[in-house]
C-alpha cells in the first residue's frame, strides 16, 4: 500500500494503473466512503488490479472558492491512511490547481482518468459530481462509461439512524459538540491535530496542567469539556478536553486545550492527536479558582469512566 501526491498531468504510478477507481474528496473518509472502497475490493476481485482511491489537496473548494475555505475533518496524511484501512491498495493525491477544476467532465474522464490511470472500472456514489463546475453528475459518469466499455458500480448511500452518512453531517453533528454521532457516522472516534504552544500556565498553577493546541490541523469540536484520548508519539493518556474561552479569568479567546491525566512532563511544541469519546458539559464561568478546580474533579473523574466505559 501507499500514496502518492501528483500533478493531473503526469501519469500515475504504475502500480496504480489498470484498476478499480473510485474519486472524491472523501472528507473525513465516513462509513459512507468507506462503503465505496468495499465496493472497489469487489470490482477488483472480478478485474483484477488494484483499488485505488484519488483524491484532492488542497480541497477543491478552497481553490476555487477561497471565500468558503474551512478547516476540513481530516488531514491528508490521515485520510490516505484511512483509506487505505478501509481497503484502498494505493492514494493517489492529485495537486489542486486551477487549471485540473476547469477541466470539463470529458477532458476529466479522458484525460485524467482513462489516459493517466489506465481504470479497468469506477465505483461512485450516486451525488458523485465532476469536472468543471461539477457540470458532470453520476449519469455523465456512466454515458463516457458506455462506449469505452468500463464497467460503473454506483453504491447507495449508507443511511445511519435514519440519515445519510455524509461529511456535511459529521461536520454538523461537530460543531453543536455531539463527537458520539460524529463517530457512529465515522465508524471511529473523531481526531484533531495539534501543536502544543506556551500558554497562560493558569492550569498547572491549579494542579491541572493543559496543553494549549494552536495551530489546529483540522476542525475543532464545538465548546465545551470532553473526555479524549491523548496520543503522545506512541504513548497514549487519557484526558479531558476543553474548548472554548475561559470566561472565570475574564478570557475570550477560544482556545483547545487539553489536561493528560497522570502525565508529567514538557509537552511544548509537540504534535498532539486527540480522539473525541464523549462530551461532559458546556463551558461556563465560576465564581473562583476553588469552584473551577472542584469541577475540573468532576470532569477528570467523568473522563476516566467514559473512557473505561
Amino acid at each position: 500500500m501507499a500514496s502518492f501526491t501528483v500533478d493531473w498531468r503526469d501519469p500515475a504510478p504504475g502500480v496504480c494503473q489498470d484498476g478499480t477507481v473510485a474519486v472524491g474528496n472523501f472528507d473525513g473518509v465516513h462509513l459512507g466512503h468507506a462503503s465505496l472502497i468495499a465496493a472497489a475490493r469487489t470490482q477488483v476481485a472480478e478485474f483484477g488490479g488494484p483499488a485505488v482511491a484519488v483524491t484532492f489537496d488542497p480541497h477543491p473548494r478552497d481553490v476555487f472558492r477561497p471565500d468558503l475555505a474551512g478547516p476540513l475533518l481530516t488531514t491528508s496524511a490521515d485520510r490516505c491512511r484511512l483509506l487505505q484501512e478501509a481497503g484502498a491498495d494505493h492514494v493517489i493525491v492529485l495537486r489542486t490547481t486551477d487549471e485540473l477544476l476547469h477541466l470539463t467532465a470529458n477532458e476529466f474522464f479522458n484525460q485524467v482518468l482513462r489516459e493517466r490511470l489506465s481504470a479497468r472500472a469506477f465505483v461512485e456514489g450516486a451525488n458523485f459530481g465532476f469536472g468543471r463546475g461539477r457540470e458532470g453528475n453520476i449519469n455523465t459518469l456512466a454515458e463516457l462509461c458506455r462506449p469505452a466499455h468500463i464497467p460503473l458500480t454506483i453504491v447507495p448511500p449508507v443511511v445511519i439512524d435514519g440519515a445519510e452518512a455524509s461529511s456535511s453531517r459529521v461536520r454538523t453533528a461537530l460543531l453543536r459538540g455531539d463527537v458520539e454521532e460524529a463517530a457512529t457516522v465515522l465508524g471511529r472516534p473523531y481526531r484533531l491535530h495539534g501543536t502544543t504552544v506556551v500558554g497562560q500556565r493558569r492550569g498547572r498553577t491549579l494542579g491541572f496542567p493543559t496543553a494549549n493546541l494552536d495551530p489546529l490541523q483540522n476542525l475543532a469540536p464545538g465548546d465545551g469539556v470532553y473526555a479524549v484520548r491523548i496520543y503522545v508519539g506512541e504513548e497514549i493518556w487519557p484526558g479531558a478536553a476543553n474548548i472554548g474561552p475561559n470566561p472565570t479569568f475574564g478570557e475570550n479567546a477560544r482556545k483547545v486545550e487539553v489536561h493528560l491525566i497522570g502525565f508529567q512532563g514538557d509537552l511544548y511544541g509537540q504534535a498532539l492527536k486527540v480522539d473525541f469519546i464523549r462530551r461532559l458539559r458546556d463551558t461556563r464561568s465560576f465564581k473562583g479558582a476553588d469552584d473551577l478546580v472542584a469541577q475540573l474533579r468532576q470532569d477528570i473523574a467523568h473522563a476516566r469512566q467514559a473512557l473505561t466505559d
